[in-house]
């Protein structure tokens, strides 16, 4: 209320002083993983000239859709200051369901995909309910999981393996082929500032209304002005290539509706208090078991998802999906993204700065011809600076009052 009360009395220097004041009490929000991602391509870009390049961004969006999905769960059950190890294989289990239910049993598009994202949502239930009833830890209940659900998909896929999808298939198309028209992209930006812009006027106006301080007229348009510049000059750059991809507009439009339902509503304020303090949470009379299953089950839902849009991007479903690196760079682009291992901190937004810091270094390391073991040593040395800074960061916000 405080800084709510200097930014409206002195403006752009007030809302400065307040940012300021957050940064020296540890409150470093997303500045982190924003600097480090401008640190990390202007070092590929010094490297590489083509890194930056249209061409290679657009794969890059590409690459980060699948498994930025799939972290989009896991910065939920972060949230709550839990795990989920098993999200790879949750993936495998959903592209199995799919691939077989298309490839030999004839499925239409529409049910196996339904039926897909449905055996995400069911297993999801499953750990929510193990977790509540019973007690068992989250991390225990997913390896758990880890090791049945990959066997369940090796089970589904069977003698063959590997399945490949049609390249006729909607699904491949989509993950593939299918990019949103240059005048689409421009209209679809300047419709969100517009949407942002109206929203927070109408915000302003409501606590005019009420009595309350509010924010200066030019400082909404300033950040309106920021968020056009932030979202016309990236995709200016991809569509001087192929443009932006359908699936990483789903991808970032499911990051905009968690959003909205973490910061919106009262479920979302309600996960925010039980990762905070479970049992503070339980005596204001929050149902922390309804949560605990919402956060799961929408945990592998995501991760069932983004094993069917990996399926669409390879054409192809084999014993290996979910596996490799997906749970390392699930779990690692939501940490490095800003969410707090804690619990009770974090964004659904980290997930997509995350996903895009880890798929940078991987292009960036693979258009200097350096092998995958590089890639690993460096994700995972940024992956133990982002958890070292949220730690350092929550010692200073306890230490002034904001934790």
């Amino acid at each position: 209320m405080q800084d709510e009360r200097l930014i409206a009395s002195r403006g752009l220097s007030g809302a400065f002083s307040v940012f300021t004041s957050r940064l020296r009490s540890g409150d470093l929000g997303s500045l982190p993983v924003i600097v480090g991602l401008i640190v990390i391509w202007g070092v590929f870009q010094a490297l590489n000239q083509d890194f930056l390049s249209p061409r290679n961004l657009v794969n890059l969006t590409l690459q980060s859709a699948a498994i930025g999905t799939i972290s989009i769960g896991v910065v939920l059950v972060l949230l709550l200051g839990e795990i989920d190890l098993s999200i790879g294989s949750v993936s495998g289990l959903a592209a199995a369901v799919l691939g077989v239910g298309l490839t030999l049993h004839g499925w239409p598009l529409p049910v196996a995909i339904v039926a897909a994202v449905l055996t995400g949502t069911v297993v999801g239930l499953f750990y929510g309910a193990l977790y509540t009833r019973f007690g068992v830890p989250s991390f225990v209940i997913t390896l758990a999981g880890l090791l049945g659900f990959l066997g369940l998909q090796l089970y589904i896929l069977g003698k063959e393996g590997s399945l490949n999808l049609p390249f006729t298939s909607p699904i491949v198309e989509f993950a593939q082929l299918q990019f949103l028209p240059p005048i689409v992209s421009y209209v679809v930006i300047l419709l969100t500032v517009l949407a942002y812009l109206g929203s927070r006027m109408a915000a302003r106006s409501r606590r005019a209304a009420a009595g309350l301080s509010t924010a200066p007229t030019t400082m909404l348009v300033a950040r309106a002005v920021g968020l056009a510049v932030v979202l016309f000059v990236p995709v200016i750059v991809l569509n001087q290539d192929r443009g932006v991809s359908w699936m990483f507009i789903l991808f970032v439009v499911l990051v905009v509706i968690m959003d909205l339902a973490l910061r919106r509503t009262s479920w979302g304020r309600s996960v925010f208090a039980v990762g905070g303090n479970v049992e503070a949470a339980r005596r204001s009379g929050i149902n922390v078991r309804g949560i605990y299953l919402s956060i799961f089950a929408l945990c592998s839902t995501f991760a069932a998802l983004g094993g069917i849009l990996a399926a669409g991007r390879l054409a192809a479903v084999n014993q290996s999906s979910g596996g490799g690196d997906t749970n390392l760079n699930a779990i690692a682009a939501a940490v490095i993204g800003g969410t707090s291992l804690f619990g009770g901190r974090g964004s659904a937004y980290s997930a997509l700065l995350g996903i895009i810091v880890i798929q940078s270094i991987s292009s960036g390391l693979s258009l200097l011809n350096l092998d995958s073991s590089i890639r690993f040593m460096v994700t995972g040395a940024v992956l133990l600076l982002a958890v070292t800074i949220d730690s350092l960061s929550r010692r200073s916000r306890a230490a002034h009052g904001r934790a």
